[in-house]
């Protein structure tokens, strides 16, 4: 259980940050490799990207650094291996990424698990950095997506404002 009081946060900006992050957990979208194979992408996989969001955000919220997630990374991958082939390290990452993914979130129900022939267990060091600059990339890249979202919707906001206004104000017209 998390406790959080007003020392959790540190200023309002970090309030504002937390909150956005908890929101986009739920809201922003899941980032996939270009190519059209984003809506094949599993619904146990979608629902995994939003709980591993969620704890994430715990995390973060306990001093840890947020970045992308397991199933955000294995989502990613998913869609890139349908669209070109991976090099041995690239092939190693997504077997051990989806295998991690599949067995916290999917092999319970199904009783099925990795086969033993393409199961990765463990990453080397360049391995292990490839896929946490991935996650990050990840991360970052949601991230201005929803500030750009954001944006957007801020300044609609003020474009109907303005048009109301406009509308709302008489028109003075004078002739002479």
């Amino acid at each position: 259980m998390i406790i959080m009081d007003k020392s959790t946060f540190t200023s309002n900006t970090s309030l504002e940050k937390s909150i956005s992050n908890i929101v986009g957990a739920l809201s922003d979208p899941i980032v996939v490799y270009p190519g059209g194979w984003g809506d094949t992408l599993p619904g146990w996989l979608k629902h995994a990207i939003q709980i591993e969001r969620m704890v994430m955000n715990l995390k973060a919220l306990q001093g840890g650094e947020i970045t992308g997630t397991d199933a955000e990374a294995c989502a990613y991958l998913y869609t890139a291996c349908l669209c070109f082939p991976f090099d041995h390290d690239w092939t190693q990452i997504y077997l051990y990424i989806a295998g991690q993914v599949y067995s916290r979130h999917h092999s319970k129900e199904s009783g099925v698990q990795v086969p033993e022939d393409i199961r990765v267990e463990k990453l080397d060091d360049q391995q292990v950095r490839d896929l946490c600059r991935l996650k990050d990339w990840i991360y970052k890249r949601r991230v201005a997506e929803r500030q750009e979202r954001d944006r957007a919707e801020r300044r609609q906001k003020r474009e109907e404002e303005t048009t109301k206004k406009k509308a709302e104000q008489p028109v003075l017209a004078f002739e002479f």
